[in-house]
């Protein structure tokens, strides 16, 4: 191989990496609904805000999946992904929705995981929430993809664990984690896994993010206004260091093979104009296994650019990968991705969409999702959603007391957080 082929890492290289980490799967469509007839998963969407709908329309676009049910708490957000897939489907020669699968109001969640209809759901409801709908779709015998961070706090985050030990075998679950398959970083953490900067002695990471805008509802309660403005609030949302950093802090997970055993570090609110109580920036030091220390930093509110990464140092160089332009490995053994590209601003990765070492990590995993439904090769990402989740949620209790605060000793929490929010009244 070429020095300059050894620094270059193209688009089918990557590709091919990425399928040989999933693994080949045959695909079996008489495992989705009993029968060939009909190969294309039914799916079911519980959450139709701007994530849902987007990320529903991206399987429909990426995979067989076709979307057959929606449920959400208002009737408004209902009716407007009723008529977005009613349209967007109709290209792919699909049936309307049946209005005898939209379900909306507070029990909308039983109602889609006991529909006949679906064979898969996908969780995007407020975090909070995570561990009962989790818990609801998969006592019912649907496959599920939930959306980060599969809970808020360590009580939701076991019984997650205990949810995964229910489904293990039976149904896939899968949690959106969706960097962990796009082609670049497979790349990038395969070569850092195999060596190629040798013993990693420390790392960076960081998430550094514009305000998120929402509207202001002027005719909604100050309830609903929660509800609806969730990532504003720390109960239902678990702080931006869980709902948010923790795609960066998964990425150390996954990276350095293992979760951080201790934390320390600050968080404040100083410059956010929304009136949530969520925090604006965390600065803190993760330790992991082997004295490995990972400084990691975010903000969330009116920076000049968007930038996410990663960076790791060892005893034979040194490694980088961001979100939307530059990934490389400096050193021995160096390598670039060849992306090269110019960072971009604003606010695109709360939409779900990015440019450059994430353009394919959404259908790369939507894809692995779906088969593994059909070729009955069940995925189970339960502990690792809910390590992840932990993962937050150490940094962010450390940084809450500003005391040193160990794995072990945030696995004794019984904190439960509660919004104190009755959602009957929706009803």
């Amino acid at each position: 191989m070429t020095d300059n082929a050894q620094k270059k890492f193209g688009r089918r290289e990557f590709l091919g990496a990425a399928t040989a980490a999933a693994g080949l799967m045959i695909i079996k469509p008489e495992l989705v609904r009993g029968t060939a007839a009909n190969t294309a998963p039914r799916m079911g969407l519980l959450g139709c805000g701007g994530r849902g709908t987007s990320e529903g329309t991206e399987f429909v676009d990426n995979t067989s999946a076709r979307i057959v049910a929606l449920a959400d708490l208002f009737p408004d957000q209902l009716e407007k992904a009723h008529q977005l897939f009613d349209e967007h489907q109709k290209a792919k020669g699909y049936a309307a929705i049946d209005t005898s699968q939209l379900f909306v109001g507070p029990d909308a969640y039983e109602k889609i995981a006991n529909s006949k209809e679906v064979d898969f759901i996908l969780i995007a409801t407020p975090p909070y929430y995570h561990p009962q709908h989790l818990e609801t779709v998969v006592k019912a015998g649907k496959h599920v993809y939930c959306e980060k961070p599969v809970a808020v706090d360590v009580p939701g985050a076991r019984r997650v664990l205990k949810i995964g030990q229910q489904a293990e075998g039976k149904l896939s679950l899968d949690v959106g984690f969706q960097i962990r398959n796009a082609p670049p970083w497979v790349e990038l953490t395969r070569r850092l896994q195999g060596g190629q900067i040798g013993k990693i002695a420390c790392g960076l990471a960081y998430y550094y993010c514009g305000h998120l805008d929402r509207p202001d509802w002027p005719n909604a309660s100050p309830e609903e206004k929660r509800l609806r403005n969730w990532v504003w609030d720390r109960t239902l949302s678990g702080d931006i260091i869980v709902e948010q950093n923790v795609h960066v802090i998964d990425l150390c997970n996954w990276i350095l093979q293992g979760h951080p055993v201790k934390a320390v570090g600050y968080s404040s609110r100083k410059y956010r104009p929304d009136n949530g109580n969520c925090s604006d920036n965390f600065n803190l030091v993760f330790t992991y296994p082997d004295d490995v220390q990972v400084s990691f930093g975010s903000t969330q509110f009116d920076n000049p650019e968007f930038d996410a990464a990663v960076r790791f140092f060892g005893t034979e160089g040194s490694a980088e990968g961001h979100y939307d332009w530059r990934m490389s490995i400096a050193g021995k053994e160096p390598w670039d991705a060849g992306l090269g590209g110019k960072q971009q601003s604003g606010q695109f990765s709360a939409a779900g969409t990015f440019k450059g070492t994430l353009d394919q990590a959404d259908a790369e995993k939507e894809k692995a999702f779906v088969e593994s439904i059909t070729s009955g090769q069940f995925h189970n990402q339960a502990t690792q959603g809910a390590h992840s989740a932990l993962s937050g949620m150490l940094g962010r209790n450390a940084a809450y007391s500003k005391k040193d605060l160990t794995w072990d000793e945030l696995m004794k929490s019984k904190e439960v957080y509660d919004p104190h929010l009755d959602i009957s009244k929706f009803a």
